[in-house]
C-alpha cells in the first residue's frame, strides 16, 4: 500500500443509509477510505441497504482489500436498518431476560440479515453495566435501555453471547464503549466533558470487556469519549494513553482493532480542531478513527498524512496500524487472496 492507503484504513467514515451523497462517495474513494458507517437510519429493508453496501464498496480504492461497512444494529431504539428483511429487534434490555442460548440463536439471526445486507461490522454489542440505582438517570446507556443488566455478571454473559451470535454469523462484532459508560450521567454525543468519577484501572465493571476480548475471534473495540478521573483525569478515553495503551493493550492484552467512538460530530470533541482529533487518538495507542461526519474527514487525514511524512516513528505507527486493520479484514473472511 501507498502511504495515502495505509492511513485511509485508519478511518471510517459516515455515509448516509438511504442514500449516499455523492460528496461521501468522494471521501471514500479519494482518500482511501478503509471503513464507513451507515448513518441516519433507514426503513428501505435489506434489498435497499445492500444497494447501498454495494455502491460504497465499489468506491474502495485500496488495491483489492474491501471496505468495513458498519451500522449501530443493537436493538430498540438503537437500530438504525429497519424495513423489509430487518426484524424489529428488542432492547438490550430485554435481551438480558432470555437465556444465553436463545440470544445467541436470536442474534445469529439478526447478523444473517446484516449479511444479507452487505453489513460485515456490527457496532454492538454494549458491554456497559449501569448499576440499578442510577437506571435511566444514566442518559447513554440506561435512558435508552441498552443495557443488558444491571450487574457485571449479567452483562457478560448476555453481552458475549449476543457477540457469539454476530461472529457465528460472519459479521464482526465492535463491543463498546471501553472501558464503560454506565456510570455516568451525560452523553458525550451531545455533552462536553463527560465524567465517570468512579471506574479505576482495575475495577469490577471491566469484566463484560475482559470476556469479551477472551473469545476466540477478536471483536473490534470502541472506546468512550469520556473522562475517567480515577484512571487519567487530563484526558477523555479516546485520547488516553493510560486508556488505550496501558489498560486495553497492556493490562487485558488486547492486539486488534480499537476504534472512536464519533469523533465528527460529537459534542465531547467540538472543541478540539478535527485534524488534532485523529493525532491525539492514533497517538494514544487508537487504531481507526470514525467520524459520522465525511466532512471532518479530509482534515483529519491530512494531518494524519503530514505528521507521517515529517516524524517517521508516527510513520511506522501508521504501517503498523494499516497492518493490523487488514489482518482483522482477513480473519473476518472479507479478503480474496489468489
Amino acid at each position: 500500500m501507498s502511504l495515502e492507503q495505509q492511513v485511509g484504513q485508519l478511518f471510517i467514515s459516515g455515509v448516509d443509509a438511504d442514500s449516499p451523497q455523492n460528496s461521501e462517495i468522494a471521501a471514500v474513494r479519494d482518500l482511501h477510505i478503509g471503513g464507513v458507517i451507515l448513518t441516519g437510519g433507514t426503513g428501505d429493508g435489506v434489498r435497499a441497504t445492500r444497494q447501498v453496501s454495494e455502491r460504497v464498496q465499489a468506491a474502495a480504492t485500496t488495491g483489492g482489500v474491501p471496505l468495513w461497512v458498519s451500522a449501530d444494529q443493537e436493538g430498540g431504539k438503537v437500530q438504525h436498518l429497519k424495513g423489509e428483511g430487518f426484524d424489529a429487534m428488542p432492547t438490550a434490555v430485554e435481551q438480558g431476560k432470555l437465556g444465553p442460548d436463545e440470544l445467541r440463536s436470536r442474534a445469529k439471526g439478526w447478523g444473517g440479515e446484516l449479511s444479507a445486507a452487505g453489513v460485515n461490522v456490527n457496532l454492538a454489542p454494549v458491554l456497559d453495566t449501569v448499576p440499578a440505582e442510577l437506571g435511566s438517570d444514566n442518559k447513554p446507556i440506561g435512558f435508552l435501555k441498552r443495557n443488558y443488566g444491571t450487574t457485571p455478571a449479567a452483562v457478560t454473559s448476555h453481552g458475549t453471547a449476543y457477540q457469539a451470535g454476530m461472529t457465528d454469523a460472519g459479521v464482526t462484532p465492535a463491543v463498546k464503549h471501553f472501558p464503560g459508560l454506565g456510570r455516568v450521567l451525560g452523553n458525550t454525543d451531545d455533552t462536553k466533558d463527560v465524567k465517570d468519577e468512579v471506574t479505576t484501572r482495575d475495577d469490577a465493571y471491566l469484566e463484560p470487556f475482559r470476556a469479551a476480548l477472551s473469545a476466540q475471534r477478536q471483536p473490534l473495540v470502541m472506546i468512550s469519549s469520556a473522562r475517567y478521573t480515577k484512571i487519567d483525569a487530563g484526558s477523555m478515553a479516546a485520547f488516553s494513553s493510560t486508556i488505550l495503551t496501558g489498560m486495553l493493550r497492556g493490562d487485558l492484552g488486547f492486539d486488534g482493532v480499537i476504534v472512536s467512538d464519533d469523533l465528527g460530530a460529537a459534542k465531547a470533541v467540538e472543541d478540539v480542531p478535527a485534524g488534532e482529533r485523529a493525532l491525539r487518538f492514533l497517538s494514544a495507542g487508537g487504531t481507526v478513527a470514525l467520524s459520522v461526519d465525511a466532512g471532518k474527514l479530509p482534515a483529519m487525514v491530512d494531518a494524519v498524512l503530514q505528521r507521517a511524512r515529517s516524524d517517521e516513528q508516527f510513520r511506522d505507527r501508521v504501517g503498523t496500524d494499516a497492518e493490523r486493520v487488514v489482518k482483522a479484514k482477513a480473519a473476518a473472511g472479507l479478503l480474496r487472496c489468489g
